[in-house]
């Protein structure tokens, strides 16, 4: 091992070069700039120790997120804060000594992967971590009053009424038993000592605030009544039940999709503008802190490794991580004027330097037949009061739909939840049985198999879902889960199996001696890729990938982006690749389907559907990506506040018959009627 490198401890303005092993450029004014190393977390990071890839570095405040407020003080101040949990009968630190402020009306976003530290800071801060098991330290004031040293009961008066939080899953923390009148009532009781009557009142008026639509008649209803985005709404007027003076919003947005994330969005503006409020965003999506944040704090591995203005960060990032999470951003337009898909820049996070990313090569089988041809798919899910009652109605979740994926090609499927992107993934693999259509595996139609037959053919054919913990068996080593299907298929040896399995996992990037370790020992991304080496173990010609990427961290998400392209350009791999998130659809597809309510609206080539959308929904869901560009952020964007449709119907409701127009070669719409007129959504949407 080499020895330990001397880093300068001194306190001039030095200028690094990029490469960690040479340190250059000149010193200037001395007590500006100070690197400082957590000498007792460093690790040893190729041919040279860093600590854990943490370089502060402390230049003018605006870049420590210790910000000087000359007029007003601020509203929180967060200094030298440690939190730490206990493990094996020690205290181990989740966040190391961080420091910053929040103005009064400023929206600061404190950004970094999962593990990170930024939910335990936002905990802390409201104090909601377990005396039991955890241990603050440093200091926390709102509004000068320290918070650390508050009693319980002192602390319960400043939650909600001084500092409310938002969660990321609603339905989680929203009580399933109770009607949302009641539960914002109840703190409206609680906080605001109103009456019950008074309460009723001030709590419908709380959901008109948050564009709930008929917000009388919805106050009895339960939380399971409401979509995601709508329970989120109800979330934020709990939230300002107390009129708080600062909002913690800890991935507010994160499970919603995109067109109900901009909704959520442009409401915490509107309602910071309203109510004078200071916010602290939490998030890993950088394109939503461009959206709303004036401020920016960078954290890794529990340290605050960059701070300053949005802009600043986004134009001229300094630290190796920051620059690496931005290269990571899906930028909506970025692949105008390309054809094929692009790998993402990887950046690395020790030396700040990045790979030239390219597109792939053209990997698209245009002489043989197409791999999938799905026609007139439909599926339908019957309601009934009881088992042996009438059906009261059906859920149209896949109606007529027909599409196809060549050899080498990836077709995505796009569109809000709700839509039927995964029933059309799981009927194509026939894990739901469709009503009707056609389903044909190189020509082979798979709704005439029977079960054994159609088992062979699913070798031909794997999914990947999107939870991958879920996927893989938690008592079962990563080796074996891989192994299952080669020897079900009597596709190979014990022995065999196991040499597979070991060239299998260098494909996606892992190494063979990781066989013995069980799923719960890897990262989210690392056992995305064992799901992804399971699926190719019989190497299927086809590979539904239902929101593979999307619960991963953007930085995780663009390598396994990037290892697919690459295994699909090695073996002709065809992708029907589900999600709702556009940017990254833009940059892994050769065409795109979008569905609205079962139904393909448009579908064609990549470039004509995002260069030229036709259909208003199409518009709609591009509208809504983030723009990950601060200097926007100030510009309101003309967001529709529709709620996607219901797709139940009657029992006896006869669907319409659909017809289509085509745009251009391969480009073809759905021809739309009155009701996307009456939602004014064409003219709204093209800001």
């Amino acid at each position: 091992m080499p020895s330990r490198r001397e880093y300068p401890r001194n306190t001039e303005r030095c200028s690094f070069g990029r490469t960690p092993e040479k340190f250059t450029g000149s010193c200037k004014q001395p007590k500006e700039r100070l690197r400082v190393f957590s000498e007792n977390r460093s690790q040893v990071l190729g041919d040279f120790v860093v600590s854990d890839v943490i370089d502060l570095y402390k230049p003018e405040p605006s870049r420590l997120g210790v910000r000087r407020h000359e007029i007003a003080p601020p509203v929180l101040s967060v200094s030298k804060l440690v939190t730490s949990f206990r493990v094996a009968g020690r205290w181990a630190p989740v966040v190391d000594s961080i420091s910053f402020e929040i103005g009064e009306r400023e929206t600061v976003a404190i950004v970094g992967e999962s593990g990170s530290g930024k939910s335990v800071t936002a905990l802390s801060i409201m104090r909601l971590n377990s005396p039991a098991s955890s241990k603050v330290e440093g200091s926390i004031t709102l509004e000068g009053q320290e918070l650390l040293t508050l009693s319980q009961a002192e602390m319960r008066r400043i939650r909600g009424n001084d500092i409310a939080m938002i969660f990321q899953e609603p339905m989680t923390s929203l009580n399933p038993v109770l009607t949302i009148g009641f539960q914002i009532a109840e703190s409206l009781i609680l906080h605001r000592s109103l009456s019950r009557s008074e309460a009723e009142l001030e709590t419908i008026r709380l959901l008109e605030k948050v564009q709930i639509p008929a917000a009388k008649s919805r106050f009895h209803e339960y939380p399971h009544h409401f979509s995601g985005g709508m329970r989120q709404r109800v979330m934020i007027a709990t939230a300002l039940a107390g009129k708080p003076k600062l909002l913690i919003a800890d991935e507010p947005t994160t499970a919603l999709d995109v067109t109900i994330q901009a909704q959520i969005l442009e409401l915490i503006k509107e309602l910071q503008k309203e109510e004078g409020m200071s916010v602290l965003f939490i998030t890993h999506d950088m394109g939503v802190v461009a959206e709303i944040a004036d401020r920016t704090v960078v954290m890794y591995a529990g340290q605050v490794v960059e701070a300053a203005s949005t802009e600043d960060i986004f134009k001229r990032p300094e630290h190796p991580y920051t620059r690496s999470l931005l290269s990571a951003v899906s930028k909506l337009g970025s692949m105008k004027g390309r054809r094929r898909p692009m790998r993402f820049p990887i950046v690395d996070r020790t030396t700040g330097l990045s790979d030239v990313p390219n597109e792939v090569p053209d990997t698209v089988n245009e002489t043989e037949r197409p791999v999938l041809e799905v026609a007139g798919l439909t599926k339908r899910f019957e309601i009934r009061s009881s088992m042996f009652s009438s059906v009261k109605g059906r859920v149209y979740a896949v109606e007529n739909v027909s599409f196809s994926v060549k050899s080498g090609e990836t077709l995505a499927l796009v569109g809000e939840s709700g839509c039927g992107k995964s029933t059309t993934g799981r009927t194509v693999m026939r894990l739901t049985e469709p009503l009707s259509g056609s389903i044909l595996l190189d020509g082979i139609d798979l709704l005439k198999l029977s079960r054994p037959e159609l088992r062979k053919q699913r070798s031909r054919m794997q999914m990947i879902f999107q939870d991958p913990f879920a996927s893989l068996n938690p008592r079962m080593n990563v080796g074996t889960a891989i192994i299952e299907p080669l020897l079900i298929n009597a596709r190979a040896s014990r022995s065999e199996a196991r040499d597979k399995v070991a060239d299998l996992l260098q494909r996606v990037g892992l190494t063979p001696d990781m066989v013995n370790r069980f799923p719960h020992e890897f990262s989210g991304g690392q056992r995305q890729r064992i799901c992804i080496a399971r699926a190719l173990a019989l190497e299927p010609r086809l590979i539904v990938a239902d929101e593979a990427v999307s619960a991963l961290d953007v930085s995780v998400k663009a390598q396994v982006v990037n290892l697919m392209l690459d295994l699909q350009a090695r073996m002709g791999l065809a992708y029907l690749f589900i999600s709702h998130d556009m940017a990254v659809v833009e940059r892994v597809s050769h065409r795109v389907a979008v569905m609205y309510l079962g139904e393909i609206v448009e579908i064609g080539p990549r470039e004509s559907i995002f260069q030229n959308p036709q259909h208003p929904y199409t518009k709609r869901l591009l509208a809504a990506v983030p723009i990950a560009d601060p200097a926007r952020r100030l510009q309101k964007r003309l967001v529709s506040n529709d709620e996607i449709m219901s797709p139940v119907r009657p029992a006896d409701y006869v669907p319409p018959v659909r017809q289509y127009r085509d745009v251009s070669p391969g480009h073809a719409v759905m021809i739309w009627g009155e009701e996307w007129e009456r939602k004014n959504l064409t003219g709204s949407l093209n800001n």
